[in-house]
C-alpha cells in the first residue's frame, strides 16, 4: 500500500493538492520560515567568505615564509 501512495505522488494534481493543504495549515508561518532561511543563508555566505579569506591569508603567509 505505501508503494502505491508513493507512486501516485508523481502526479501533478497530487502535488498541487499537497501544496494547497500545506498552505492552508502552515501559510501563516511561511514568512517567518522564509526570513529565517534568508538569514541562515546570509550567515553561511559570511562564514564561507571568512574561511576563504583565512585560507588566502595563510597561503600568503606560507608563501612569504618560503622566500
Amino acid at each position: 500500500m505505501p508503494s502505491l501512495i508513493l507512486a501516485n505522488l508523481e502526479s501533478p494534481w497530487v502535488i498541487l493538492l499537497l501544496l494547497v493543504v500545506v498552505f492552508m495549515f502552515f501559510g501563516h508561518k511561511l514568512p517567518e520560515v522564509a526570513r529565517s532561511l534568508g538569514s541562515s543563508v546570509s550567515e553561511f555566505k559570511k562564514g564561507v567568505k571568512a574561511g576563504e579569506e583565512e585560507v588566502a591569508a595563510q597561503a600568503k603567509k606560507d608563501e612569504a615564509e618560503k622566500k
